[in-house]
């Protein structure tokens, strides 16, 4: 898909550069899942069937976080148009396409022709979302890239008068580290006439927070739980999903939610590809996301480390969500 628009006749556009996983991703999930508190990197929550719980749990009533963006994009689009100017759109992390529509419509209606390049880590949600826009947005060309926003923005193409909008308040799931690293490489990529939208979930109630990570009805806890059946068809593993329960809390030092595996008994678990035996002892538990959420002030300091500021703030009337249009920094 990198290099040009997608056609439905061209298999071969839709695939990564590479067809094997790199030969150090083996050896990063076994340095995760060793360290003192095991973690899986979330990017593996979201295979074929983790993109699907995820769209479901944007539909909760608990998770205000996709309803509130939207709302805000729908009130704020003209604006965002008006101060970026975009000639290009770039999406990070495109999922199944919705909240850039709003953000075409608005350039439809401003009368600007734009391309638009969507990076997404699923193929299959991408291609849909490819699909769909290019019927309903003709006016628009539209070019896909599977890849990983953290390490595959090189193949976004030149800056100049790029809009890169990230959604959904993904950069919360970036460690802090991985957050400055996002930050430096990404304002290395922009000029003065590029800008960053992007979504971020606000420092609020812990209880409301825990609750959109651990819904009653139990589409978050398969969400995580899946995350187990991925390395099992990848990485040759034998996790049994059914013997680990899903746990999420608010840690209010880091101002960030915790995603957890907690073992309901012990247990021993093999990955072969890895070469690699875990021995868990019940209550153990395995971390699989963080979500870091923000005030303006740490957003801004964030930002500043990497030579970004906030240009324009635009949030709901209870603060729950904000969407930040940042630029780099003038000398």
């Amino acid at each position: 898909m990198d290099g040009s628009p997608l056609r439905k006749d061209a298999p071969e556009d839709l695939a990564p550069r590479s067809s094997t996983r790199p030969i150090d991703e083996g050896a990063a999930l076994r340095a995760s899942l060793l360290q003192e508190l095991p973690e899986i990197p979330a990017r593996y929550l979201y295979d074929d069937t983790g993109s699907e719980l995820f769209e479901r749990i944007t539909g909760l009533s608990v998770y205000y976080q996709t309803r509130t963006e939207i709302s805000i994009l729908e009130s704020r689009a003209a604006d965002i148009v008006a101060h970026a100017h975009p000639r290009q759109l770039v999406e990070l992390g495109s999922g199944a396409g919705r909240k850039i529509r709003i953000l075409l419509d608005s350039l439809r209606a401003d009368g600007r022709g734009v391309t638009c390049t969507m990076l997404d880590i699923n193929e299959l949600f991408l291609l849909q979302s490819i699909d769909r826009l290019s019927v309903d947005y003709p006016e628009f060309a539209f070019r896909g890239v599977v890849g990983n926003f953290m390490t595959d923005l090189g193949r976004l193409g030149p800056a100049g008068g790029r809009l890169v909008v990230f959604f959904a308040g993904t950069v919360g799931n970036l460690h802090p580290d991985e957050r400055r690293s996002f930050f430096g490489e990404l304002s290395q990529r922009m000029d003065d006439s590029d800008a960053l939208l992007l979504g971020v979930d606000l420092v609020k109630d812990p209880a409301r927070l825990e609750a959109a990570y651990d819904d009653p009805e139990g589409v978050t806890a398969a969400f995580n739980l899946n995350i187990l059946s991925v390395l099992n068809r990848r990485f040759a593993g034998d996790f049994d999903p059914s013997a680990f329960r899903h746990r999420a809390f608010y840690d209010p030092e880091n101002a960030w939610i915790e995603m957890r595996l907690v073992a309901k008994r012990k247990q021993d678990v093999r990955l072969g590809a890895i070469d690699l035996e875990l021995a868990l002892d019940a209550g153990a538990e395995i971390r699989t996301e963080l979500s870091c959420k923000f005030t303006r002030a740490s957003l801004e300091a964030s930002a500043a480390a990497a030579n970004l500021t906030i240009d324009r703030w635009y949030t709901d009337p209870d603060d729950l969500f904000a969407l930040a249009l940042l630029r780099r920094r003038r000398p």
